[in-house]
């Protein structure tokens, strides 16, 4: 009997072509909502997923033909990883796909920042031609400090690596990986050396507001920060208080903690006067959780699950 999998977001259609390849019967019910889902998940081996809905506990019990489920993303805080491990099913993710768009993003909105691009843009398009208040500045010669040193911080290090700066990292789940290009070093290192600090972090309950006023604090001297792995990572209230006080000189954020759970937009009801504060400053450049969103990375994701699903 044929194997049936489980499109809840939409992928790449090469996605769907490969893994008919494969010999499975794929399907997407495009205004299915969790409900609906609990009630046909029984009928599936595999799940394509982002983060439209929650793959909790209870779809988990209902799955019970469930052999893998594959997320078309990096992160997985959306999956209950350890108790779908418990029922013997596969949980994969693809951040070997996107890890190159989301490095490049970094480095776009670092100089977009640092060369007031966006700004400069605007003031042309209006007629406006001013060249001494646009001076910028240059990453040559910054300490940047990556946390996180896996698929994303390393590939952020090496888009760095023809800038000229000193680049260091910290992982507190992975050591041993310093070379010609990164420094291993220790948090007390970063908070007494770093530029420009870059977060590359899953979330999770240990990684929630981790960058909060205390965290800031210990920064021996003024930074940037670049974040481009989830909202919820940086608490937004004490950035804006660091902002305003010239602790932190400038951030670039591709994410937001008032992103809605499938992050397909912000959450109008939470948009405090925290984020219309935020929205107006200069020194923070903004985008819509589009780091890891290439026509690439797109089609780079659907082949690595593929890859995986068939060792599978």
């Amino acid at each position: 009997m044929p194997q049936k999998v489980l499109f809840i977001d939409t992928a790449h259609p090469t996605l769907q072509d490969q893994l008919e390849g494969l010999g499975f019967i794929c399907e997407y019910h495009e205004t299915y909502g969790y409900d609906q889902y609990l009630t046909i998940i029984d009928q599936y081996v595999g799940l394509i997923v982002r983060s439209k809905i929650p793959v909790d506990r209870q779809l988990l019990d209902a799955a019970s033909e469930l052999r893998f489920i594959a997320r078309v993303g990096a992160g997985m805080e959306n999956i209950a990883v350890d108790y779908a491990h418990q029922r013997g099913i596969a949980c994969f993710n693809a951040p070997e796909g996107n890890r190159d768009a989301v490095a490049e993003h970094a480095v776009a909105m670092l100089l977009s920042l640092f060369r007031n691009l966006i700004k400069a843009d605007g003031e042309v398009r209006s007629g406006i031609w001013k060249r001494e208040e646009n001076r910028g500045i240059e990453i040559k010669g910054k300490t940047v400090a990556i946390i996180g040193y896996g698929n994303t911080g390393s590939a952020f290090a090496r888009k760095l690596s023809g800038f000229e700066c000193r680049i260091m990292a910290y992982d507190k789940y992975k050591s041993g990986f310093a070379s010609e290009l990164v420094e291993e070093v220790t948090m007390p290192q970063i908070f007494e050396e770093a530029d420009i600090l870059s977060l590359h972090l899953p979330l999770s309950e240990e990684t929630r507001y981790l960058v909060d006023t205390k965290y800031i604090n210990n920064f021996q001297k003024s930074f940037y920060l670049i974040n481009t792995s989830r909202g919820a990572v940086v608490h937004t209230t004490d950035l804006l208080t660091a902002l305003e006080v010239s602790k932190i000189s400038g951030a670039c954020l591709d994410v937001l903690e008032y992103e809605k759970f499938s992050f397909e937009a912000i959450q109008p009801h939470e948009l405090s006067s925290v984020f219309q504060r935020l929205v107006k400053r200069a020194d923070v450049v903004l985008s819509p959780h589009i780091a890891g969103w290439t026509h690439e990375s797109n089609r780079r994701m659907a082949d690595v699950l593929v890859q995986k699903i068939s060792r599978l």
